[in-house]
């Protein structure tokens, strides 16, 4: 199942955490793996008061890393769990966020749990590995797949939330997942380059239309974050990103989720159209 690497975020609590979200209604898409951003900005949003909706593709355990099979993971069932264990709730839903009469019911299922929508993070994303070859070498179908994960369901679950928000009349938070890759094009990365710089132009144009209602829109851009999505890339690639890093190290998901809380908070009310870097100053390809 590929190198399992654990990394760990430096000690970065605030005790206590201020519940500054309290009240509030969060989404956050593509949460189901025990490493990854997903994961841990459904903690810290649920740490800072928010109950939170946890998306995932329903994954089989048996293609599970090996991490998670010894933890007896259940994908967004355990995210859940650990929601509840903060004092907030959680509601897991199976989701194909490129499907949009399944990001229709999700919405809807949100109202009938917790009666509103006032945070949505777009993170779902298809897996690393396929589409990184050479252009000529790129399945159609894999290029297609990517975009309409992380671009189409981006679209999909940011109209269906703006429109709730919108509804409801008291403002909202779009937080979209891009990356890095978003800003700068490199080899053998053409589909998921094309889909993060898609990201955030989007970001950008629902920053400037949804203002009025009192919705931002910013997106995140990790750069190489050490979550189960990376463990398909090859040690040596792996040791070449760390060693070019000015920090010298990889930077870990909860670090990512920190940016995001703060972005979903009333602290960050005058930003919009963001694309914030989450990096140590990297500045290559996620």
């Amino acid at each position: 199942m590929g190198n399992v690497r654990e990394v760990s975020a430096p000690d970065i609590d605030a005790p206590p955490r201020a519940k500054e979200l309290d009240g509030k209604v969060a989404i956050v898409t593509g949460a189901g793996r025990r490493r990854g951003i997903g994961r841990a900005t459904a903690i810290v949003l649920a740490e800072m008061g928010a109950d939170v909706v946890v998306t995932g593709t329903g994954r089989d355990p048996s293609t599970f890393p090996e991490d998670e099979k010894a933890a007896g993971w259940r994908d967004i069932e355990s995210v859940a769990d650990e929601i509840r264990e903060t004092g907030s709730r959680g509601l897991p839903i199976v989701v194909d966020v490129s499907d949009a009469a399944q990001v229709s019911s999700m919405i809807e299922r949100t109202i009938a749990e917790f009666g509103r929508v006032d945070i949505i993070v777009n993170n779902a994303a298809a897996p690393y590995g396929e589409d990184r070859r050479p252009l000529l070498e790129v399945n159609p179908d894999v290029f297609k797949r990517v975009i309409d994960i992380k671009v189409g369901g981006t679209f999909l679950c940011s109209r269906a939330a703006a429109a709730q928000m919108v509804k409801q009349g008291e403002g909202g938070r779009i937080i979209n997942l891009s990356s890095i890759a978003g800003k700068r094009g490199m080899a053998n990365t053409s589909a998921y380059n094309a889909a993060n710089f898609a990201v955030d132009g989007f970001t950008q144009a629902i920053a400037k239309e949804l203002a009025a209602d009192g919705i931002t829109a910013n997106s995140v851009c990790p750069g190489l974050i050490g979550t189960a999505r990376m463990d398909g890339m090859a040690q040596t690639a792996w040791d070449a990103r760390v060693a070019a890093n000015p920090m010298g190290r990889v930077g870990a998901d909860r670090e990512v989720a920190e940016v995001i809380g703060f972005l979903a908070s009333p602290r960050a009310s005058y930003i919009n159209g963001e694309a914030i870097n989450v990096n140590g100053g990297d500045a290559t390809d996620r």
